[in-house]
């Protein structure tokens, strides 16, 4: 055991991490997603009250897991239908850990991607089921999901309440669903996948740019999916993109965890071999001949990858291939991050023309890109005092200390440094669609 003092924020910080996991676990003996959350919500409770007297465990997780397993069998056991629940989860659930039956070809042996996939059921409305799973399986805050979605808090927090209700009413239990349902149900689960990823390569709010944990777990489970659906490109199109984005995360941040812009960053500090996973997934993505949001989404990401240097990036590629992803995936994040594109293939007026459309579309209004595009801009364009009234607002609109850092130092320095020495934009580098 560790000291007791720091206890309340260990078990803030590891509940956070490890929530998702915990869930799994719990969902995957009593069936039930709602109850599940629950339980891994009294294990929360028994650690602040334990911690702060006993310490820190060396094992927080374990014993954040255990102790939810625990109540998970209590639960069991109090039900009418004690005996047959317990002939179906067996003599394991005592032990420590639970240790599934060996898995079939077709089965998913992994629990977040099992629970993720029962969160993504059609009983729910396709918002209900991303909201629901991003917020069991990322362990994101309402006001997270928000941003991913650009909709208010009050609208996400309703459609997780929802869902769940939906889900026991329907009687919805931790299943795994197989071909057709499993299909039905895949365009969600990627699109959960992704936005975990999203959130972990560019922290919404909070101290630090980066949340790696969350990164690794998309990654992961993006790499699980492919092995157990080898024919859907779009799930290797995603795996594509993932394994090219998250090459770069070592040079994404300084030192001192400054983020470090597309344009600055140290190339040879870029995972290779991470890139060349991506370069071998985009391929079989490519197999049947479609291209999809995530697949030209992984393409973005390739040519960057491909440039040697900045300068040597294939804009005029980048820029044909987000005019075929606003055609199959059309959304103002995606016109956004055309403009950048846009701007660097044909000059600033050009990028500028399209990011000034974008101006009256409601669900950017307090997107702090926006403002941060737009005054990379401007400051490429030599109007240097609406550029820095274009960063002090994107800084007064970011809620991620790191950004606001850095959107303050561009709003200070606006017409000092050569144009695009700090980067295109953030809004390029933000991992919203992909580079």
């Amino acid at each position: 055991m560790t000291a007791p003092a720091p206890a309340p924020a260990a078990v803030e910080t590891v509940f956070r991490m490890e929530s998702a996991r915990i869930i799994a676990a719990v969902a995957r003996i009593v069936r039930d997603v709602g109850i599940a959350e629950e339980i891994a919500q009294d294990a929360l409770v028994a650690a602040l009250e334990q911690w702060p007297r006993t310490g820190v465990p060396d094992r927080p997780g374990a014993w954040l897991t255990a102790a939810a397993k625990n109540r998970a069998v209590d639960l069991v056991r109090r039900r009418e239908t004690y005996a047959r629940k317990l002939a179906e989860v067996g003599r394991e659930l005592t032990e420590e850990a639970y240790d599934p039956e060996p898995a079939g070809p077709g089965d998913i042996d992994d629990d977040l991607l099992r629970l993720i996939f029962t969160a993504c059921h059609p009983v729910l409305s396709a918002q209900a089921r991303t909201a629901l799973t991003l917020r069991l399986v990322g362990g994101l805050r309402t006001d997270e999901i928000a941003r991913a979605f650009l909709v208010p808090e009050a609208t996400v927090a309703q459609r997780i309440v929802r869902a769940k209700r939906s889900l026991a009413k329907a009687g919805v239990e931790f299943e795994v669903p197989y071909g057709e349902q499993r299909e039905a149900r895949l365009g969600s689960v990627l699109e959960v996948i992704y936005l975990i990823f999203n959130e972990g390569y560019a922290a919404t709010a909070g101290d630090d740019l980066l949340r790696p944990a969350l990164c690794e777990d998309a990654l992961r489970l993006a790499r699980v999916l492919a092995g157990l659906m080898p024919k859907e490109s779009e799930v290797h199109g995603l795996a594509a993109l993932l394994e090219i984005q998250a090459s770069r995360t070592a040079a994404r941040t300084g030192p001192d965890g400054q983020p470090v812009l597309l344009a600055d960053q140290n190339r040879s500090r870029w995972n290779r071999s991470l890139i060349r996973r991506g370069f071998a997934a985009l391929e079989r993505a490519a197999e049947n001949g479609v291209h999809g949001p995530y697949a030209l989404q992984a393409a973005i990401a390739a040519c960057h990858a491909k440039a040697l240097t900045y300068e040597e990036t294939d804009w005029r590629t980048i820029a044909a291939l987000y005019d075929r992803l606003a055609a199959v995936a059309p959304s103002p994040v995606v016109e956004l991050n055309r403009a950048v594109a846009v701007s660097r293939a044909r000059g600033p007026a050009a990028g500028l023309a399209l990011v000034d459309a974008l101006a009256g579309e409601p669900a950017l209004a307090d997107y702090h890109l926006l403002p941060s595009v737009r005054g990379d801009l401007l400051e490429r364009l030599g109007r240097t005092e609406e550029a820095r009234a274009e960063f002090e607002r994107a800084a007064s609109l970011t809620r991620n200390a790191r950004e606001r850092e850095l959107l303050r130092g561009r709003a200070r320095r606006a017409g000092g440094v050569r144009p695009g020495s700090e980067g295109d934009s953030s809004a390029d580098e933000a991992g919203e669609v992909g580079e």
